[in-house]
Parts: structure tokens; sequence; C-alpha cells
């Protein structure tokens, strides 16, 4: 019998996202855009063929680390960001609120 793999995150710098791979295959990212100190997280996506496995939160919560070791703060514009900070209040000293400004700011960042 197999053993199952273990995913692996990896911040893709050059893609702006963050990455898990299960058995060197991409199975999903979450993408973002760094506003000074702030990462400002703007969408996560598992494929279809992984999804249930709880690859999101694992990806997620590798991202929130690392942003926490490089010093910096989280904005949680996508959905699925916003939704894992309310289940995790240990990243709540890293977080940062959703702001119109910071909306106008992605809407332009990402034309």
């Amino acid at each position: 019998m197999a053993t199952p793999a273990v995913p692996v995150v990896e911040r893709a710098e050059d893609e702006h996202r963050y990455e898990i791979l299960v058995d060197g295959e991409l199975a999903g990212f979450t993408e973002y855009l760094d506003r000074d100190e702030q990462r400002v997280f703007y969408h996560t996506e598992v494929g279809d063929a992984f999804a249930g496995q709880g690859l999101a939160a694992r990806l997620v919560e590798q991202a929130l680390t690392d942003v926490r070791r490089a010093g910096k703060r989280v904005v949680p514009v996508c959905p699925y960001v916003a939704s894992f900070l309310r289940k995790h209040e240990e990243f709540a000293d890293i977080a940062d609120p959703v702001t119109p400004d910071v909306r106008h700011w992605l809407r332009q960042a990402l034309r």
C-alpha cells in the first residue's frame, strides 16, 4: 500500500502566491499582493481533484505563519482567508481589517 503524500506548501514569489503541492503536483494556491507591511490575500483555490482533504486550511495556515515570520500583517480580502482567520484566533494579532482603501488599492493593482 502506498504511503499518502505529505502536502508541501511553498511561496512562489514571482507568482505572488503560496502553492500547495501533493506528490509534486499543484493542488491549490492562495494569491496575494504586498502593500507596504501588509500582505493582501485576495484569492484561494484548490483543484477539484484535491477537494475535501483539508488542503486549503493547511495552505492558508502555513501562508499566515510565513507572513508572521516575515514581520508582515494580513489583510483577508479573500473570503476563505477571512473565514480561516475567524476560526483561528492565534492569527488575530497579525490581521488587519479590509477597508475601502485596501479594496480600491487592490482593484488598481490587479488591472
